[in-house]
């Protein structure tokens, strides 16, 4: 009883069976009956409290980690010749309920409806979660957040009808429908773009990180105006810096958690700023950003302050100008090589194919240990691996690109690659 927090009396035994009393082990001044002990304020991760705290929001994740595609599946699906096969394929898996109630199957379709049981999922585990589980969560749903307002803001600039754009919005970033709303109705003036700040920075989870980058940009324009900082930063350079504080409180976080939480997760983190990095240097490349005195200035700026390549990395790159001197970096990464290699070298894998390969193998990862959150992020990150895989196969499909099809990332596959290598 004492394991899981209680104190209980116990009577002592009889001495006689002439004289039968009961007799307290414990003095009277402690408690003679039920008492539910509190959990100690320790580490979050340790052994001592975590199954206290979070083992049945755990037990609830790996009993959904049961629910990925197998590679029979994976077989099945693409030997389809219709979508309506598709469909009757998914229907034999967990995905039956979701597709249940489409008609005619598209690719847009099936990834609504995979998005939208993820979604569920989620929210039923934020349910179950409690302190500091609870904000972990939270801080996976800001990513989305910050890439719904960068679409709404984008969509604004172009004119878009905001009903379009709020169906666009991943349904994890989602907030208050008339904070979204209100977003395309400033006006192009100064006072226009004062309520934009306040409607959006204030009323959001993410405000302070457009703070900070609202602050940074600021000191850079001359009359400090806030319309001048949006109007002259495309909309992808705001949304890399947004990304980048996120990546870092988010970093800060986990490792006040500490444990294995702290581990898993900051290496997780790690490549995901190490990926963010190459992918802006090389994106870089045929625009302003790529000009020297940008380089220097607002690239630099683009690069979170840590993971692998941090900080003797992110300086070298900021040198880079083309392609050839960003692959004499990574030379020196063992991490990153071998992914440039295939990329330089002209294969029919793309790089983001390379890179969703070495996410794939650690997010799996996270899932061979225990009593820590790292499991609950890649969760979210495979099943979108997943839903990526669902929609490329059905686009194949639908296109009659055959040839084609078999090129996705499958996940926790008995025949992926890093799987074989062990063996």
């Amino acid at each position: 009883a004492r394991a899981i927090g209680y104190h209980i009396t116990a009577p002592a035994a009889c001495t006689s069976s002439s004289t039968r009393r009961y007799t307290h082990p414990y003095p009277k001044t402690q408690t003679a009956h039920l008492k539910m002990a509190t959990p100690s304020k320790g580490n979050a991760g340790g052994m001592a409290n975590f199954n206290i705290l979070h083992g049945f929001t755990e037990a609830l994740l790996r009993g959904m980690r049961s629910s990925f595609l197998l590679d029979a599946d994976y077989h099945h699906i693409t030997q389809c010749d219709t979508l309506d096969d598709v469909k009757l394929n998914l229907t034999e898996n967990d995905y039956a309920e979701a597709v249940a109630d489409i008609g005619n199957l598209t690719p847009s379709g099936l990834q609504a409806a995979a998005i939208g049981k993820l979604v569920t999922e989620f929210q039923y585990l934020r349910t179950q979660a409690v302190e500091p589980l609870a904000t972990f969560l939270d801080f996976i749903t800001y990513e989305y957040m910050i890439e719904n307002v960068m679409l709404l803001l984008k969509g604004t600039i172009s004119g878009r009808d905001i009903n379009e754009l709020i169906a666009q919005c991943h349904p994890l970033g989602m907030f208050r429908e008339s904070t979204m709303r209100a977003i395309p109705t400033f006006e192009s003036n100064p006072k226009g773009y004062q309520d934009l700040y306040q409607t959006v920075l204030v009323d959001t989870p993410v405000g302070p990180y457009f703070s900070m980058f609202l602050q940074d940009s600021a000191d850079k324009v001359a009359d400090g105006h806030i319309r001048n900082v949006l109007e002259e930063v495309e909309i992808e350079i705001i949304k890399s810096s947004l990304i980048k504080y996120w990546l870092e409180d988010f970093n800060q976080f986990c490792q006040t958690i500490g444990g294995d939480t702290a581990t898993m997760m900051g290496e997780i983190l790690a490549i995901r700023a190490d990926t963010n990095a190459i992918n802006i240097t090389l994106n870089s490349f045929g625009t302003p950003l790529n000009e020297p005195a940008m380089r220097t200035s607002d690239r630099k700026r683009l690069y979170p302050c840590m993971g692998h390549l941090y900080p003797a990395g992110t300086q070298m790159l900021t040198d880079v100008a083309d392609e050839e001197g960003l692959g004499h970096v990574l030379e020196f990464f063992p991490h990153y090589s071998g992914i440039w290699n295939v990329h330089s070298s002209g294969a029919d894998k793309s790089i983001d194919d390379a890179f969703y390969e070495r996410d794939v193998q650690m997010l799996e990862l996270s899932f061979e240990g225990q009593m820590h959150f790292g499991c609950f992020y890649a969760y979210v990150k495979l099943k979108e691996q997943e839903i990526r895989n669902l929609v490329w196969i059905s686009e194949c499909i639908l296109q009659q690109q055959k040839d084609e099809i078999n090129k996705f990332v499958p996940v926790f596959s008995q025949h992926a690659p890093w799987r074989l290598k062990v063996r």
